[in-house]
């Protein structure tokens, strides 16, 4: 894995950033995918609670997943928002997917 490219997609809570911290502990080129605020701010009717919101110091994140995890711990547009991954629309996933397969490399 260390010479492919590796994408992680998980829920915009803080738990899906404590864990693409770790995984870049070891895959330090790892990216996210719609993981941002934008893709967040796009879907707020499908927010839901993060019952278990974990904060912690994440070094390993670049400074937007930074700034959007602090924003969640310190409830920026609410207590605990939490979007699952599944809750992001399927249209936008498609676009994604299909931008990244038209990349070169």
């Amino acid at each position: 894995l260390q010479n492919t490219q590796v994408w992680y997609w998980g829920d915009i809570d803080t738990h899906g950033f404590a864990i693409l911290h770790e995984l870049r502990t070891y895959l330090p080129h790892a990216a996210s995918m719609l993981m941002d605020e934008a893709t967040l701010l796009d879907h707020r009717d499908h927010w839901s609670t993060d019952t278990h919101a974990s904060m912690r110091t994440l070094s390993h994140l670049t400074e937007p997943e930074l700034v959007l995890y602090q924003r969640l711990c310190s409830n920026h547009w609410g207590t605990r928002v939490r979007l699952e991954q599944e809750r992001v629309s399927f249209s936008l996933l498609q676009r994604v997917l299909a931008s990244y397969s038209a990349t070169p490399g």
